[in-house]
């Protein structure tokens, strides 16, 4: 990072020089949000900016997708968020000058994004045109504790001379092209990217409502297929003794409040601005707009200090139970907690909605949900927001009637849940990468048996967890099949891993061993009701249909679940026919042809060993229990230099794994990676929004990688794995209602139990301990694991034999003809999201 421009805080991410060639990745990392109500870091003037956003998790926009050749089963109907009515335009005129960045001379700038509080903060000195010299601060802050609203200040001071101040405070609809300028806007030409969000040709918000007064303003709005709609309030707050007028006006796609002020040399001119945002599934406009009034005149009744102390209070906490500590490391310390910072921010209220890909910081993958939440969010929220964490697996259960419909339209029992969806619909429109990656299921089940271990909530276990078992368990019985070539064996095919550079294979070993899981855990689950609840066991049994059969059989399908593995390569391969393919030669590869998404057609990819994302190695992590170290080991030194990283999901699982075998070097170096993903813009499009996965990742790497944490079987245990370079890292853990400090240096691990009443077991390198309250466990260490040194690079694994004799070689398919020399003659044109393609990178 350039740290003239963003010094090192551990508490802020701070940006001391405006700079337009990279607004979009700075509005981007600017953002505020609590999970349901996001807004892009776009200035407080409207222009100039990359992409205006004001974003509401799962207030969305449907449309037909229009398959050039449709199949029975293709994903039929599109989502995508829409970009809702934007608030926070404070437009500024002094002596009737704008305030324009990029043009402006302005003495200082300032933007501080705290992470202590979550306000938005920015400071500038303006030499105006006329050489008057002009203090503005602004603040934006979305409520934590208050998910529908947000709060501007704005504060303008004449430290030279005398002039006439105007604010123009707008709502605008800028999802239909308007802006403050009452100018269509258009986006710029970009190459086609299956990553970013659609664009509609026609209206999406269709006005249902608009007024204005000097008090309050607002505007209505209904989708146009998706039939949701959302209602947007303003309050105003002028504060200042130099004379003024107020003018008001609204009509359909903007509403606005201009304030005049006579402004004198000294004289403070302060304006607040209080925004309440509520959307619904089909409530009336006329209702929602009542919810608004509700919200603003409490907010209106407790003032605006009091939800700013709320918002401290409500950030200390988390960082309570949350805050990973690297000491001596500044600029460490600020990247991560900036990532930290960002899963607060988008999933803290989600409130009973998922988490999409991007969070609500921008439009990336249409606003969609994946398994992302499940596998790289749902730990972090599990030890830390365990309350959060059952929020959104909620969700997932909220969806359970769509994934059982779905899973009958793909001729399969149980449920099958979409991988890629803002309303329980599958979205994806590329069923290789899209639908076949039915381990969703298993991820799911995953992320759920987590959550109740961890926490012991057996009542959620109880009440909707164990429906999600069961019908995930039978989708598994039954997509499978047994062969028998002297012993039965369990078989899955036609699926999709986590690779989706390898699509529609036979026996994917992540799906294999995820889909082993979740039919052991649902069998438990069954078991243990019908032992421990025996009452809410008949009644689950009633309402599912459950017969005793089927658990028996689920049981003997987890135990003849077929293992890839190749005993003369002493490696698992990722699915049956892998290791038949070339291996693609990324050292080969110019990085001008990265990713590889962008620059090769999906066969020729496919034809190859290599792979976009982790898949094996993530099975490693996940299900560690059922490997032993050597195998991980050699897995990993073959699958990590054919993974391209393409994916912000594989860093941090590459990471965890590194550091478990030994690569200490490589295992820091992919941390970086995923810590400065968003920071630096490390993979080109951080302008559509923040990963939120790799930002959950972030603190996998921490915790699980070197901090050596695992839980297999639902016992908290410990292997560290502490970097050279640090002296020290410290975290925290909820376990049982207990939160454990643990910290580590180079020659012990502590570890103390904070809050709670309950003894804390846990194992550190096989032995066991017990950690009791107002008490601490310190445990001396030999060393911090194998260590061995360097990086495996990108030259793959060749000469080996497979099991037919022949030999595995490596190359690079030819380099392709460049767009602009090609003859193409005149190319189709494609509705939005024709790609569709796979999981969020």
């Amino acid at each position: 990072m350039d740290r003239g421009r963003f010094p090192v805080d551990p508490w802020a991410l701070v940006e001391t020089g405006y700079r337009a060639h990279d607004a979009g990745v700075t509005e981007t990392l600017f953002a505020v949000g609590n999970g349901y109500l996001g807004m892009r870091g776009t200035p407080e003037e409207g222009r100039p900016a990359y992409a205006h956003g004001t974003f509401v998790n799962g207030f969305h926009e449907t449309w037909p997708i229009r398959h050039a050749e449709a199949a029975f089963g293709f994903a039929r109907t599109g989502q995508t968020i829409v970009n809702a009515p934007d608030t926070t335009t404070l437009k500024l005129y002094i002596d009737d000058e704008p305030l324009t960045f990029g043009t402006a001379d302005l003495e200082h700038y300032e933007r501080r994004l705290d992470f202590r509080d979550g306000v938005l903060r920015r400071h500038l000195i303006w030499r105006t045109p006329s050489g008057k010299r002009v203090r503005i601060d602004t603040t934006r802050m979305v409520s934590m504790t208050q998910r529908h609203l947000a709060i501007y200040t704005l504060e303008v001071e004449l430290l030279s001379g005398d002039a006439p101040v105007v604010i123009s405070s707008q709502i605008l609809n800028r999802q239909d092209g308007i802006d403050e300028y009452r100018m269509p806007t258009t986006p710029s030409g970009e190459p086609v990217d299956p990553r970013k969000a659609a664009v509609f040709d026609n209206r999406v918000l269709l006005p249902r409502m608009s007024n204005a007064t000097a008090e309050r303003m607002l505007l209505g709005y209904q989708c146009a297929h998706s039939g949701m709609t959302i209602a947007v309030a303003a309050d105003h707050d002028l504060q200042t003794i130099d004379e003024h007028e107020v003018v008001e006006r609204a009509d359909d796609d903007q509403a606005k409040t201009v304030f005049r002020v006579d402004a004198t040399e000294g004289n403070v001119v302060r304006l607040t601005k209080v925004v309440s945002y509520h959307t619904s599934r089909g409530v009336p406009v006329r209702e929602l707009a009542d919810r608004c009034d509700r919200t603003l005149d409490r907010a209106a009744r407790h003032g605006v200090e009091h939800y700013m102390e709320d918002q401290r209070s409500w950030y200390a906490d988390f960082w309570a139970s949350g805050d990973v500590e690297i000491p001596g490391q500044p600029a460490l310390q600020q990247a991560v907690r900036y990532n930290l910072f960002s899963l607060a921010q988008a999933s803290a209220r989600t409130d009973g909605l998922g988490v999409p890909a991007k969070g609500v910081t921008g439009s990336g993958y249409e606003g969609h949900f994946f398994w992302d939440t499940e596998i790289y969010v749902i730990p972090f929220l599990t030890y830390t927001q365990p309350e959060v964490a059952r929020n959104v697996l909620h969700f997932r259960s909220v969806l359970l009637p769509a994934a059982r419909e779905r899973a009958r339209e793909m001729a399969q029992s149980g449920a099958m849940f979409p991988w890629r969806t803002i309303n329980g619909e599958e979205a994806s429109a590329y069923y290789a990468a899209g639908s076949a990656q039915v381990h969703i299921d298993a991820d799911i089940a995953y992320a759920l048996m987590k959550y109740v271990l961890a926490t012991g909530d057996r009542g959620f276990l109880v009440r909707e967890g164990i429906d999600i078992l069961v019908e995930t368990a039978r989708m598994w019985a039954d997509l499978g099949f047994w062969r028998s070539n002297g012993e039965e064996t369990f078989h899955i095919h036609g699926v999709t891993g986590p690779d989706e550079y390898t699509t529609v294979v036979n026996n994917n070993l992540f799906t294999n061993v995820m889909a082993r899981y979740n039919l052991e855990v649902a069998a438990d689950a069954v078991e243990w009701m019908r032992d421990e609840r025996p009452e809410e066991f008949i009644r689950m049994s009633t309402r599912l249909g459950l017969d005793p059969a089927e658990v028996t059989e689920w049981r003997r399908c987890a135990e003849g679940m077929t293992i890839p593995y190749d005993a003369g390569l002493g490696i698992h391969p990722q699915d049956d026919f892998f290791l038949d393919r070339e291996v693609w030669d990324l050292s080969q590869t110019p990085e001008g042809l990265r990713p590889l998404l962008l620059h090769y057609h999906p066969l020729v990819i496919y034809r190859f060993q290599v792979l976009k994302q982790a898949d094996v190695v993530l099975a490693l992590f996940l299900q560690g229990d059922r490997f032993t170290p050597e195998e991980k080991r050699a897995d990993f030194e073959y699958y990590d230099p054919i993974t391209t990283g393409d994916s912000t999901l594989s860093a941090v699982v590459q990471s965890v794994v590194a550091a478990e075998v030994g690569y200490h070097e490589a295992a820091l170096d992919y941390f970086y990676q995923a810590l400065y993903v968003d920071l630096m813009n490390l993979h080109g499009n951080t302008v559509d929004g923040l990963h939120v996965a790799s930002t959950g990742g972030v603190w996998g790497a921490l915790v699980q990688g070197f901090g050596g944490m695992r839980d297999h079987g639902g016992a908290l245990s410990f292997d560290p794995r502490l970097p050279e370079a640090w002296e020290g890292l410290r975290y925290r853990l909820c376990w049982q209602g207990s939160r454990v400090l643990v910290e580590l240096d180079e020659e012990q691990v502590t570890f103390s139990v904070v809050s709670g009443e309950r003894d804390v077991p846990l194992l550190v390198r096989g032995r066991q301990y017990v950690v009791s309250p107002g008490e601490s466990v310190v445990v001396p260490l030999a060393d911090q694991g194998p260590r061995i040194d360097g990086l495996l690079g990108d030259h793959p694994v060749i000469g080996g034999v497979r099991a037919d004799g022949s030999t595995i070689t490596a190359g690079v398919p030819d380099p392709i003809q460049p767009l602009e020399d090609a003859d193409l003659g005149e190319l189709p044109t494609y509705l939005p999201d024709q790609s569709g393609a796979g999981a969020a990178t």
